[in-house]
């Protein structure tokens, strides 16, 4: 007897368009130090913006971390796979803690120092040097940003009040700087921490030219349309003055040291990091200047003030 029962075929869905390759798997939570600083508040909201995980972490975020407490370092370390590390002055806890991150699992260390740290070693500064030498040793994937001084120095540091004040006085002769943007160091910083292919290396951050500090003050000057005025002091007197205003002998040493330092010409030459990791140019000082300005860093005083 002839089977007549209909046979049914099922025809394979028609293929759609081909998804690619899948995605790169994330850096994984991130932890961010010094996040209410002036790198990492910058660094915490780009993170956040790209859809990373993000725990911020300092003595006034929303994670409590101080490095004086060791109690509160596991649970900033729990669960972070990559870490932007902003080392303290005192370099006594960096090399603990970053064997208790290593074996936390930490595995991407992203590390803020500053240019010249090869040269000057830990003679001042000395945090950022032993977080450098700790995360060699520590066998993780590391990366170290040598950064120059800040342009938002100039509204949002040493700078500001002695600006606002009329004169910025710092033993640094006539020596040329290309002032870093702190913004195209947030966005270095990001990318060290979300990409591959930066392990094991060395960006020293500059912008794109190099002035003088009389130079950076005049931009500011005619920007802002208030009178100031750079004055090169030598070191003694920079010392006499900084202490004269309060400031605690330690710090005031470490300030001339480093000022000292700058003067020696360390800090001059441009760098290529920016674009290396970035693939476009450094902000311009002049940019930086603009912005600042018009958000009113150096408002003049009001009238009859």
């Amino acid at each position: 007897m002839t089977n007549t029962t209909p046979t049914t075929t099922t025809s394979a869905p028609a293929p759609g368009p081909d998804p690619g390759p899948d995605p790169a798997p994330g850096p994984g939570l991130v932890l961010v130090l010094g996040a209410t600083g002036k790198t990492g508040r910058r660094i915490v909201p780009r993170l956040r913006a790209a859809g990373h995980e993000v725990r911020a972490a300092s003595r006034s975020a929303d994670t409590f971390f101080d490095w004086n407490e060791r109690s509160t370092w596991a649970p900033v370390l729990s669960g972070v796979t990559a870490l932007y590390l902003v080392a303290p002055e005192d370099p006594d806890p960096v090399t603990d803690f970053v064997t208790e991150a290593a074996a936390a699992g930490v595995r991407r260390f992203v590390v803020l120092s500053g240019r010249g740290v090869d040269v000057s070693g830990e003679s001042f500064l000395p945090g950022m040097a032993r977080a450098e030498a700790a995360v060699r040793t520590a066998g993780v994937d590391w990366t170290v940003i040598r950064a120059n001084n800040f342009a938002q120095n100039f509204d949002e540091d040493y700078a500001h009040a002695p600006l606002l004040a009329g004169r910025l006085a710092l033993p640094v002769g006539d020596v040329a700087e290309p002032f870093i943007d702190v913004e195209d160091l947030a966005d270095v910083a990001v990318a060290l921490l979300t990409e591959d292919g930066h392990t094991h290396r060395v960006y020293e951050l500059s912008g794109p030219r190099a002035l003088t500090y009389a130079e950076a003050v005049a931009e500011i000057a005619a920007a802002s349309g208030r009178p100031m005025r750079f004055e090169a002091v030598t070191a003694e007197r920079f010392l006499a003055e900084t202490l004269a205003a309060g400031v605690p002998e330690p710090l005031a040493r470490e300030l001339t040291a480093v000022f000292t330092f700058t003067a020696e010409g360390h800090l001059s030459p441009l760098t290529t990091g920016v674009r290396d990791v970035l693939g476009r140019e450094p902000r311009d000082f002049t940019e930086y200047v603009r912005e600042a300005a018009a958000r009113g860093a150096w408002a003049p005083a009001p009238s009859g003030a």
